[in-house]
């Protein structure tokens, strides 16, 4: 009888920002194409790589990738809202106190990768040294055991908007980083 011992796989989290998307687009358009494999022939879907461009060139573009043994398997990415234009706020009654935020833009994982909490160990990752005090995020309304993983790292839901024509009817999530830091 043969005995297999496995171990398993180490996980990297690597961390990027605004210069180095020339090096890691691709690697963000594969993890996305497997990801969304089912749903690529969606023309919200097809629209990804703007979506990169468009959040990586940012100056203040943060983004976390993981790899287990040197593959990419997931990805996280965001970057600052501009002051005074908190397009979020409209579904608060008053005001933060400090409104600095922080627009957790993707956060994705191929499907073997998803369900064993590395969601979360990215999430946490990409805001780890983040100053704004408050972050946000959108998630698909068809998601709801999405949006109540979200709930469960802190966040809330303040409203629900629809950016696109095309695009899904999204939860708005608040996360105010200053009761968990």
């Amino acid at each position: 009888m043969e005995l297999r011992v496995t171990t398993a796989p180490v996980i990297d989290l690597r961390r990027y920002a605004h210069d180095d998307l020339p090096g890691i687009r691709q690697t963000l358009l594969d993890v996305h194409a497997s990801a969304y494999f089912e749903r690529r022939h969606e023309e919200f879907v097809k629209r990804f790589p703007w979506f990169v461009d468009h959040w990586g060139g940012r100056a203040g573009f943060a983004c976390v990738v993981a790899y287990a043994d040197g593959e990419p398997i997931g990805f996280t990415y965001g970057a600052p809202g501009e002051p005074g234009r908190e397009w979020w706020r409209e579904y608060l009654s008053e005001k933060p106190a400090d409104p600095s935020t922080f627009s957790v833009s993707e956060l994705m994982l191929k499907p073997k990768w998803r369900r064993r909490g590395l969601g979360e160990r990215l999430h946490g990752e990409l805001l780890a040294d983040r100053t704004e005090a408050l972050a946000v995020l959108t998630v698909d309304t068809k998601r709801p055991r999405l949006q109540a993983l979200y709930e469960g790292w802190g966040y809330r839901k303040i409203g629900e908007r629809r950016p696109f024509p095309d695009s899904p009817l999204y939860a708005v999530m608040l996360l105010d980083r200053t009761r968990t830091a």
